[in-house]
């Protein structure tokens, strides 16, 4: 069963330079075990994998966790703007643990809402 870890709507800092994610969510993420920056993949809706990195502070209270490496090009591939969604889930199989990012796009025709696209 897949848990929904990040569900976020993108900003400019997140279009530009980094995604800033919820400091509740590291639990949900590879073990950060005293360092402050850990690598990890993670699949979007086509299968196509990415490597990102989380980042968070080094011995700070307020950990404030990024997404860096490997997130601009995620950006640049699918051509992600101000106003997209990101939803990123874990999901447990067996030993190992999966991730997936998806990417939703609002469909607007005279500035009203009328579908979702993924991306």
């Amino acid at each position: 069963m897949a848990v929904a870890i990040v569900s976020k709507q993108l900003r400019e800092t997140d279009i530009k330079k980094r995604l800033t994610i919820p400091s509740k969510s590291l639990k949900y993420f590879p073990s950060l075990a005293g360092k402050h920056v850990v690598p990890f993949k993670a699949r979007d809706d086509s299968g196509r994998p990415w490597k990102f990195q989380i980042y968070t502070r080094k011995g700070k209270r307020y950990l404030k966790p990024v997404l860096t490496k490997g997130w601009l090009d995620f950006v640049g591939a699918k051509e992600l703007t101000i106003g997209d969604k990101v939803d990123m889930e874990e999901k447990e199989q067996g030993e190992a643990v999966m991730y997936r990012v998806r990417v939703v796009r609002e469909v607007k025709i005279f500035g009203y809402v009328l579908d979702h696209k993924s991306i």
